[in-house]
């Protein structure tokens, strides 16, 4: 296996450019055969044709890099599959309109061949990564891991690396108290390593030898390590320096920022308005209580702001104390468990950020109450409020809403220490790829008040 490493990439990178040339043919074929020759779009533009089957080719990678099409062997079967409908929907959507200005079709005019050709997109597409799982998976198996562990309870770990069995298979687990020698023995005997949640001291002789055996190796990384990763390497010495500027956002950073805000949250406002009423009305009718609540939340600074959503829970849901929603929480409305599912329980959200209370991408913005329950046990916790909170964010992305905060702080650092106007724009539209995803609306478990809840607690 360690010889056909190598060779990844490569047998990916064809298969993703059999792929996206398979599908641009397709394209082709019904712009020469339904447009091209139709003159919709004009004779003289015999040039041209190249120009727009470029440009669709183009368009398709963009999406596919962007939400995950290509990642065959990283993302599981379904999300790999999902990912490829999503681009070629938006593709095919942006193509259909590009087409409908410069041809200056009525609405609803030549629709049937891109239709059939998104039926024709999705088979191939299914048909493909399938195939290309079920080589992938017989050339790479599941890769055999140790996993070294200190004090810190690696279950959860555990949990969430076992959820990919078809990628990792943690085959034993070893404690630092076995020492460095037994441990460096054990390391030897495996292709891949995980190092926990452990000292630095430990974890960096450990990192050091896997790097000299050329073993594979995966390690968490502490908040030090988040920020040490958007440093700049210093060379004015013969002693490199990493410097960490740990300053917020420019002048001209926020600037853009704000416009981003202004322009797509009214382009938001517009689009979201037809939903907006059948929500409302829809919350109305089932119990006749009000349509929006309003809450504190903490924005940048610790600043307190009241935040709009729609009423997704029963009225007085939180007579008995502050609480995140639990997994099948029956405090949820029946229309309350629809929009929170979609997200669409957020939406007058853009009401907070055309304010500038918001942003539209940062932390999420979280509740004094509990935020100050956090700080208890992670003091750092107050570093993700160095910026707006945001209707979307990394953690949103990335993470969950049962998300542990220390792992949260983490994906928000890392948006803070990394920002740039190509990542918001990024989050964006992973943000559009994550609303049917029921994973991240998970609810708490039902014994957790918090996500920081620890399961003796419940005892």
């Amino acid at each position: 296996m360690e010889k056909r490493e190598q060779y990844k990439r490569i047998i990916m990178f064809l298969s993703s450019v059999l792929i996206l040339t398979l599908e641009t043919a397709i394209f082709a074929y019904v712009w020469y055969n339904c447009y091209a020759r139709t003159g919709a779009i004009g004779r003289s533009f015999v040039r041209g044709n190249w120009v727009i089957i470029g440009q669709y080719a183009l368009m398709l990678f963009f999406f596919y890099k962007i939400y995950g099409g290509f990642k065959v062997g990283y993302l599981r079967v379904f999300e790999v599959v999902y990912s490829q409908i999503l681009s070629i929907v938006c593709v095919n959507i942006i193509t259909y309109l590009q087409l409908s200005l410069v041809g200056r079709w009525r609405f609803g005019t030549n629709l049937i061949p891109l239709c059939n050709m998104t039926v024709i997109d999705v088979i191939i597409v299914v048909i493909w990564v399938v195939f290309m799982r079920w080589i992938y998976a017989r050339i790479y198996p599941p890769r055999r891991m140790l996993l070294v562990y200190g004090d810190k309870n690696p279950r959860d770990l555990i949990r969430k690396i076992s959820s990919r069995e078809d990628k990792y298979n943690i085959c034993e687990m070893i404690h630092l108290s076995w020492g460095e020698e037994v441990i460096k023995e054990k390391i030897r005997e495996y292709p891949a390593v995980i190092l926990g949640d452990i000292p630095s001291h430990e974890r960096n002789l450990f990192l050091k030898y896997c790097f000299e055996q050329d073993i594979r190796c995966y390690s968490i990384p502490k908040l030090s390590d988040i920020m040490l990763m958007s440093s700049d390497g210093i060379h004015l010495f013969d002693t490199t320096l990493m410097l960490s500027r740990n300053r917020r956002l420019t002048a001209e950073q926020l600037f853009v920022k704000r416009a981003m805000d202004i322009i797509f949250s009214l382009l938001g406002l517009i689009l979201a308005s037809p939903f907006m009423l059948i929500i409302a009305l829809l919350i109305k009718a089932y119990d006749g209580g009000p349509v929006f609540y309003k809450q504190e939340r903490l924005t940048i600074d610790k600043r307190i702001f009241y935040i709009y959503k729609f009423r997704s829970m029963k009225v007085e849901s939180e007579k008995d104390g502050a609480r995140l929603a639990r997994k099948e929480d029956d405090r949820i409305t029946p229309v309350g468990k629809v929009i929170r599912n979609i997200h669409f329980d957020e939406l007058p959200q853009i009401f907070n950020i055309l304010k500038g209370d918001m942003s539209l991408v940062g932390p999420r913005p979280e509740r004094p109450e509990i935020a100050q329950q956090y700080a208890k046990e992670i003091p750092e916790f107050d570093y993700r409020l160095k910026v707006k909170a945001g209707l979307t964010g990394y953690a949103q992305v990335y993470g969950k809403y049962n998300t542990t905060p220390y792992d949260k702080l983490k994906l928000d650092l890392t948006y803070i220490e990394n920002y740039s106007v190509i990542m918001d724009i990024k989050l964006l539209m992973l943000t559009f790829k994550i609303l049917f995803q029921k994973e991240n609306t998970e609810g708490v478990e039902s014994w957790q008040v918090t996500a920081a809840t620890k399961e003796e607690e419940k005892k």
